[in-house]
């Protein structure tokens, strides 16, 4: 079974303290016995209970005609209060539950309150004295637990404890006769209990002023607000008239007083009964209700309103399989040194059935790689066949092989030479006696003779010899046996459409610094037409300038070569010397006027 941490085996338990797994030593028990014997008619504040008491026990040491009382801080009263007796049974109060217990005269027992507790607010215990003779009543508050955010609390001995006087309740005094007036109570038949004794109300005093008393006080009725009243008219007047500090506390009144419904507590699954297959998971189901604002365990037929969840259901953590070797090793990954080799398996169910790998323990999965070795590796010549055709087609020629050095290892890069005399990577071959064969030779087609439309192409269609490996050209005739190619075909260049046309440049407009040259240009079908669907992109030009060159001056009819080398002189650019200048004059004149005018372009 669980302990008190809800942990199945643990074994703990509360300690006298209900502390969890505790030692008892974060609270102090604490007793009394109230003894006074001079006490009149009335309620008399025998205990205090404090926040956070447990096990808490108030007991008559005897039987007697009094009874026990109890009230909350604000002074509502809880069980026996305003001058009536209530039944036996349980009470909620400050957070737990009370067990008010009132034995017969004939069972000699006195009456008792008792709690599990803690107790979430202070409240406080009365005796309510019915009859004169006093009684013996222990006082038993252990356990009164250390408070987390407070200093340890603990209850007086109830001999310290101060007696309230009767009088300072004006309300009770109201609800019964004065003590000299009322006589003592009969006692209670043997084998019975008293349940639900009201005392009745006296009739209302006289409307009379009382001189020592004051002239207005406070009235309470039901559950409205005091009010201030006159005494002799008992009309409402202003509270001021009132002496605040005897205003009444306000009481609070308990609702919803009927106990929360049962309901089912449903705990955690357990783990699956099987690791593999079909198994059953089990959790607790159990019947709880709220008292005291604690949550307690009861019978099943509380929540009998209630469908009861499943205690068991199935469960499959996973389905039975193993692993099956599906394939041998296959071969070495290499051909020398060491490799790698693989092999395939696969997770099958009880059935059979292929499923997926994490269906089987990986723990348990076989090898599907391990090395191997393949012996040392070495170095060797290796070569294809000999080519099937001879480099010639008669005679004489040569067939070639592929020869490498490689290692037995396809990762080995190294570059060392293999041992040994390397193969031969060619050989003589002989295709036959050559034999003269003659044939036409065709040359590649020129193109179109037209841009656009129909026209003709043409090739070379020659007669040539071939003697081994020599070709000559030859006469036609030694061709004519055989069938001529054709040397001229037809060709189309597409649909000429709209083209553009332009007539020669004119005779330019001057001789020297720039004249103008113009021609027309016009867009045109194929038969001649003028068309608007020329791309104006590329257009030709309809004027372009020329003559660009400065105009000469007029050679002086004296400025003429003496010599007839003067070319030479030009050459060697001697004309920038006055005795070359002038004795060459027209050859220089003429060479600084073509220089200027490669410079103004």
């Amino acid at each position: 079974s669980p302990g008190c941490d809800g942990i199945l085996g643990s074994n703990s338990t509360l300690d006298t303290c209900g502390v969890c797994g505790g030692d008892g030593s974060t609270c102090k028990f604490i007793t009394g016995t109230f003894k006074d014997t001079n006490v009149p008619i009335g309620y008399h504040k025998i205990l205090e209970i404090p926040k956070g008491a447990t096990q808490i026990s108030i007991r008559e040491l005897t039987w007697s005609p009094n009874y026990l009382a109890l009230r909350n801080r604000a002074g509502k009263s809880i069980v026996n209060g305003n001058w009536a007796v209530d039944p036996p049974g349980k009470y909620e109060a400050g957070g737990t539950a009370f067990i008010y217990n009132q034995p017969s005269r004939d069972e000699q027992e006195g009456e008792s309150f008792t709690a599990p507790g803690p107790t979430s607010e202070a409240l406080d215990v009365y005796y309510f004295i019915a009859s004169p003779p006093s009684s013996d009543i222990p006082g038993h508050v252990p356990n009164v637990p250390q408070q987390e955010h407070g200093p340890q609390r603990s209850v007086p001995s109830i001999d310290s404890v101060p007696q309230t006087n009767p009088r300072g309740h004006p309300v009770e005094r109201h609800l019964v006769p004065p003590p000299q007036a009322r006589p003592p109570p009969p006692p209670r038949p043997a084998g019975t209990l008293q349940r639900n004794v009201r005392i009745p109300p006296l009739p209302a005093p006289p409307t009379h002023y009382w001189p020592e008393q004051p002239q207005f006080f406070w009235r309470r009725a039901g559950n409205t607000p005091c009010s201030c009243v006159s005494r002799s008219s008992l009309d409402e007047v202003s509270e001021e008239e009132c002496d605040l500090s005897n205003k009444p506390f306000p009481q609070e009144e308990a609702c919803n007083t009927q106990p929360c419904p049962a309901f089912w507590d449903i705990g955690n699954w357990s783990v699956c009964s099987r690791t593999c297959g079909p198994g059953i998971q089990h959790r607790q189901v159990l019947c709880r209700q709220i008292y005291a604002n604690r949550t307690t365990m009861v019978h099943p037929q509380r929540c009998g309103h209630l469908p009861k969840p499943n205690v068991t259901q199935t469960c499959q953590l996973r389905i039975c399989s193993q692993w099956e070797i599906q394939s041998n090793w296959s071969t070495c990954s290499v051909m020398c040194g060491v490799g790698q080799r693989t092999r395939h398996v696969r997770c099958i169910s009880s059935q059979g059935d292929e499923v997926g790998d994490g269906e089987c323990s990986n723990r348990l999965r076989p090898r599907t790689n391990e090395a191997c070795d393949m012996g040392p590796c070495v170095r060797s010549w290796f070569h294809n066949e000999w080519s099937s055709t001879c480099s010639s087609e008669c005679g004489m020629g040569i067939q070639r092989r592929s020869v490498f050095c490689l290692s037995s290892s396809a990762s080995d890069e190294s570059q060392e030479s293999c041992g040994g005399t390397k193969p031969s990577d060619m050989r003589v071959c002989n295709s036959g006696p050559c034999e003269r064969i003659v044939k036409w030779y065709t040359g590649p087609w020129s193109e179109c003779s037209a841009d656009c439309d129909e026209g003709s192409q043409r090739r070379d269609v020659i007669c040539i010899s071939k003697l081994g490996t020599e070709f000559n050209v030859t006469d036609p005739s030694e061709c004519a046996h055989l069938d001529k190619p054709t040397g001229l075909q037809s060709c189309n260049a597409g649909s000429c459409g709209s083209r553009w046309f332009t007539s020669p440049w004119s005779t330019c407009s001057q001789s020297c610094l720039g004249g103008l040259q113009v021609r027309e240009v016009r867009c045109l079908t194929a038969d001649k037409s003028f068309s608007q669907l020329c791309d104006l992109d590329s257009k030709p030009d309809e004027k372009k300038t020329c003559n660009t060159q400065p105009c000469s001056a007029v050679l002086d009819e004296n400025c003429r070569d003496r010599y007839h080398n003067c070319a030479v002189v030009v050459q060697a650019r001697l004309c920038v010397y006055a005795y070359y200048k002038q004795a060459c004059c027209s050859s220089c004149s003429h060479s600084l006027q073509r220089t200027r005018a490669s410079e103004n372009r």
